[in-house]
């Protein structure tokens, strides 16, 4: 079993930032997914961002060039930077490992950006 805790969530303003953090715990051993979701009132849940292994990143085109995920395998926490936040990022925020067909959440953490 893998336990995820979100962290850092909170209201800012547009334009603002917020970090993140999605600390790990339990049998992480062979897990070969990692990422963030969001999920907006009425809205589906949306992929975010991904880090491999490798650290290779990707972004919703929405994100790119605003978020930036990253990963502290020794402390076995994910972070996500958001920057230049607007309106359109309030959303439950998610993290999300998966290992062959097995998937974990986190319970999510809201942000709310106000214009």
């Amino acid at each position: 079993q893998v336990q995820l805790v979100e962290s850092g969530g909170g209201l800012v303003q547009a334009g603002g930032s917020l970090r993140l953090s999605c600390a790990a715990s339990g049998s992480i051993f062979g897990i070969n997914v990692i990422a963030w979701y969001r999920q907006a009132p009425g809205n589906q849940r949306e992929l975010v961002a991904t880090i491999t292994s490798g650290r290779s990143t990707n972004y919703a085109d929405s994100v790119k060039g605003r978020f930036t995920i990253s990963r502290d395998n020794a402390n076995n926490t994910v972070y996500l930077q958001m920057n230049s936040l607007k309106s359109e990022d309030t959303a439950v925020y998610y993290c999300y490992f998966a290992r062959g067909s097995r998937d974990y959440w986190g319970q999510g953490t809201q942000v709310t950006v106000s214009s």
